[in-house]
């Protein structure tokens, strides 16, 4: 696919760098199903993916470097190049590469497609009041880093392609389905029914930890925010419910921290780690 255009910018001013002057209203661009990716990293994975790019707005010895990337891409994308002083008070801090891009939400899977889409054993991961864009782009990393095949975001949660997400994920959401769920217990109760079992990442559970938990078969494995922790409703619906052991000085793991720590231990006793 050819590149749209190229086009030298003095000013963001013109109608079509709009996502880039409102990037900091991540939920106004998540109704408009577009988000923005930051950094040579991210956008690179972004241009790496299958996903549709919009446009990208970059210092042009970077368009020059990433070129033959955009060139090759599935979408026919408009190219903005400008001097990394414009592009920096955009973020509200100075950026090191200056390289931004503009992308569209993938469609989101329903329970049945993601089912469908994935091998048994399966691992999902589903996420229940968790409202920082920064800590869910940290869980998705980790999700993807794990072998997640599926995440689960209830109706309580921030979207992981919020732009902070999107720049916590270190772009790794792009290789992750997402399902958008408008009730996370019908959509447990779905996998249930489904022969998957569901388990709570759950501080309080008298004792119960984490190795005791059977995640050899097909899992997701439902985590909520450090305040409040999963939902009555959700936790109800749960097959199981384990705690990381710690001390009783410490209430609980930052969220992408006991992610990791459940996802490794489901690929260690899948022989997978």
């Amino acid at each position: 696919m050819a590149i749209a255009s190229v086009q030298a910018v003095t000013s963001l001013d013109p109608p079509e760098l709009a996502p880039y002057r409102t990037m900091r209203m991540q939920m106004d661009h998540w109704r408009q199903r577009i988000f923005v990716a930051e950094g040579e990293k991210v956008v690179r994975r972004l241009l790496e993916s299958r996903l549709d790019v919009v446009s990208v707005l970059l210092p042009e010895k970077w368009f020059h470097e990433l070129r033959p990337l955009i060139a090759t891409h599935a979408s026919a994308i408009q190219v903005f190049t400008a001097e990394k002083k414009l592009l920096e008070p955009l973020t509200g801090f100075s950026m090191y590469q200056g390289l931004l891009a503009v992308g569209r939400i993938p469609p989101a899977v329903s329970v049945t497609e993601a089912l469908a889409a994935s091998a048994s054993p399966r691992l999902f991961a589903a996420v229940d009041t968790l409202s920082s864009a920064e800590n869910i782009g940290a869980l998705v990393r980790n999700a993807v880093a794990f072998g997640v095949q599926a995440l689960l975001v209830g109706e309580t949660s921030s979207h992981p392609y919020l732009r902070r997400a999107v720049r916590s994920s270190m772009g790794s959401v792009f290789h992750l389905p997402v399902v958008e769920t408008s009730s996370l217990v019908a959509s447990l109760n779905e996998l249930r029914a489904a022969g998957v079992r569901c388990v709570a990442a759950h501080p309080h559970t008298d004792g119960r930890t984490l190795t005791q938990a059977n995640l050899t078969g097909d899992v997701c494995i439902v985590f909520g925010s450090e305040g409040y922790g999963i939902s009555p409703p959700v936790l109800a619906v749960c097959d199981d419910a384990v705690a990381v052991p710690m001390p009783p000085t410490v209430d609980s793991l930052n969220v992408a921290a006991a992610a990791a720590v459940f996802l490794y231990e489901a690929n260690r006793q899948r022989g997978a780690a």
